[in-house]
C-alpha cells in the first residue's frame, strides 16, 4: 500500500513554472465571480463602500483561507474526493464524495452560463461584420431572466464542454497551465482597452465617482460588510474543491503564502478593472448600476448597441468574460476528473469523456426551465461553497498535524511561517467562514436579515 502511494505521488503532474502557477490560480479565482458577480454586487451594495471593505476582506479572510486549501491539497496530493479522508477529517471520505457531487451539479449550470457568454460574443461578431443576430440570448426581464432558445443553449453549452475537453485531455502542463498562461494576459489586456473606451464616454466621470470616490463610513453597514466577506470567499473560488485540486499540483518548493497573496491581488485587480470598464459606461448611458445579474446579460448588450463601434467593444467585453469563465469551468471539470483518476482505475482520457457526458446531461434541466438556475446557484454555488471551505480549513489547520501544516506553509520561503498568522488561520478563519455561511443561509433561504 505504501509503495502504491509513493508511485501515485511520483506520477502526479505538477506545475512547470512559477508564472504558470500564478496564471492558473488567478484564472481559477477570477471566473464569472469577478467579471459578472462583482459589478452587480457593487451595484447592489452601494458602490465605493462595498469596494473598500471587499479589499479588506480578501486580505483578512480570503487569502488565509486560500492558503489553508492549498495546504490540504499539497499535503495530501489529492483532490476533493480523497483529500479530506487522507487529511484525517472524521467522515472525510463521505465529505469528499458529497463535495464531488456538489461540483458535478454546479459544473452543469455553470457551463450553461459560460455558453450564454459565448453566445453574446458570437452575436457581436455577426453584427460587427454587417449581419444581424439578436444580441440577447437572455431576453428582457419581463419574459423571464435568462430565457432563450433551448437548442441554441444546447449548442452553446455543448461547444463549451467540448472546448474544455480538448484542454483537459492534454493534462496539467500541456493543457490547463499552457492555456492559462496565454488567456490571463489577454484578459487583462482586454479589460485595459475597455477601460480606456469607457472613461472617455461623455458622463463617465459620474460612474467613476460613484464607483471609487463616494466612500463614506456611514454606508459601511453590517449587510455591506457581510456581503464583502461572502464575496471574498466566492471570488477566490474557495470551497474545498477547485483550490484543493490545484494545490495538489504545487511543487514542494512553491511558497504557498507568496503565491496566495499574488493570487488574491490578481483576483482583486480583475474585479476592480471590470468595474472600471462597466460603471463609467453604465452611467454614461443613464442606466441603473444596481440592476443585478441582468447588468451583464441584458443591460450591457443594449449599452454596446448604442455606443459608437459598440459591437467591437461588446465583442472584446464578452470575449474577456468568456475567457475568465472558461478557465473556472475547466477547473471545475478538473476537480471531477481528478476525483475519478485518483480513486479509480479509469484513465484520464476516459474520465474526461465520461464527466463531460454526465455534465451535458445534467445541464439540460436549466435549459428547459431556466427558473431553476438561481436555486441551483444558491444551493450548489454559494451555499455549499462556504460549507466546503470551512471543512477544508478545519482539515488543514486541525486534522493535519500542526508541524506538518506549518512545514507546508514555510516550504519555499526564506523564513518560517509566522505563528500568529497560523493561529489566525486556525481559529478566526473557520469562525469567519461559518458566520458567512450562516448569514447566507438566513438571508437567502429563510429571508431573515440578522442585521435588522
Amino acid at each position: 500500500m505504501l509503495n502504491k502511494e509513493k508511485a501515485l505521488k511520483s506520477e502526479r503532474e505538477i506545475f512547470s513554472s512559477r508564472f504558470g502557477v500564478l496564471m492558473t490560480m488567478i484564472g481559477v479565482a477570477v471566473g464569472l465571480g469577478n467579471v459578472w458577480r462583482f459589478p452587480y454586487m457593487v451595484g447592489k451594495f452601494g458602490g465605493a463602500s462595498f469596494v473598500i471593505f471587499y479589499l479588506f476582506s480578501v486580505f483578512i479572510v480570503g487569502i488565509p483561507a486560500l492558503m489553508a486549501e492549498w495546504v490540504l491539497g499539497r499535503h495530501t496530493r489529492r483532490g476533493t474526493f480523497g483529500a479530506f479522508e487522507k487529511g484525517g477529517l472524521p467522515g472525510g471520505k463521505y465529505v469528499g464524495i458529497f463535495l464531488f457531487f456538489v461540483v458535478l451539479c454546479a459544473t452543469a449550470y455553470y457551463s450553461n452560463a459560460v455558453g450564454w457568454v459565448g453566445y453574446h460574443g458570437i452575436s457581436c461578431i455577426v453584427n460587427l461584420f454587417g449581419g444581424h443576430m439578436e444580441p440577447e440570448l437572455i431576453l428582457p426581464p419581463d419574459q423571464g431572466f435568462m430565457e432563450g432558445s433551448f437548442f441554441r443553449q444546447l449548442a452553446m453549452t455543448g461547444g463549451v464542454i467540448l472546448v474544455s475537453a480538448v484542454v483537459l485531455l492534454r493534462g496539467l502542463r500541456k493543457g490547463i497551465e499552457k492555456v492559462s498562461k496565454f488567456v490571463m494576459p489577454v484578459l487583462f489586456g482586454i479589460l485595459v482597452i475597455l477601460i480606456i473606451r469607457a472613461v472617455t464616454l461623455p458622463g463617465a466621470l459620474a460612474g467613476l465617482k460613484w464607483y471609487i470616490g463616494d466612500f463614506s463610513f456611514k454606508n459601511l453597514t453590517s449587510p455591506v460588510m457581510a456581503a464583502s466577506f461572502g464575496h471574498a470567499i466566492f471570488s477566490l473560488s474557495l470551497g474545498g474543491t477547485f483550490m484543493v485540486i490545484y494545490g495538489s499540483y504545487l511543487d514542494k518548493s512553491t511558497p504557498i503564502p507568496r503565491n496566495a497573496v499574488f493570487t488574491g491581488l490578481g483576483d482583486l485587480l480583475a474585479g476592480l478593472l471590470a468595474g472600471f470598464a462597466i460603471f463609467p459606461a453604465v452611467f454614461a448611458f443613464g442606466l441603473a448600476p444596481g440592476s443585478g445579474p441582468v447588468l451583464i446579460f441584458s443591460t450591457l448588450p443594449k449599452t454596446f448597441s448604442a455606443m459608437p463601434a459598440g459591437h467591437l467593444f461588446g465583442l472584446l467585453f464578452f470575449l474577456g468574460l468568456f475567457l475568465a469563465a472558461y478557465l473556472s469551468d475547466v477547473a471545475a471539470f478538473e476537480v471531477l476528473i481528478g476525483g475519478l483518476t485518483d480513486n479509480t482505475r479509469i484513465s484520464r482520457k476516459h474520465a474526461v469523456w465520461l464527466i463531460c457526458g454526465i455534465v451535458m446531461v445534467l445541464a439540460i434541466p436549466t435549459m428547459i426551465n431556466l427558473k431553476i438556475f438561481v436555486p441551483w446557484d444558491l444551493l450548489f454555488g454559494s451555499g455549499m461553497q462556504t460549507l466546503g471551505c470551512v471543512l477544508a480549513v478545519i482539515t488543514a489547520m486541525w486534522c493535519i498535524k500542526r508541524s506538518e501544516a506549518l512545514k507546508e506553509l514555510s516550504q519555499g520561503s526564506a523564513r518560517p511561517f509566522p505563528l500568529f498568522l497560523f493561529c489566525w488561520m486556525r481559529i478566526v478563519i473557520p469562525l469567519a467562514v461559518v458566520f458567512i455561511g450562516l448569514n447566507w443561509l438566513l438571508e437567502s433561504v429563510f429571508h431573515i436579515n440578522i442585521f435588522k
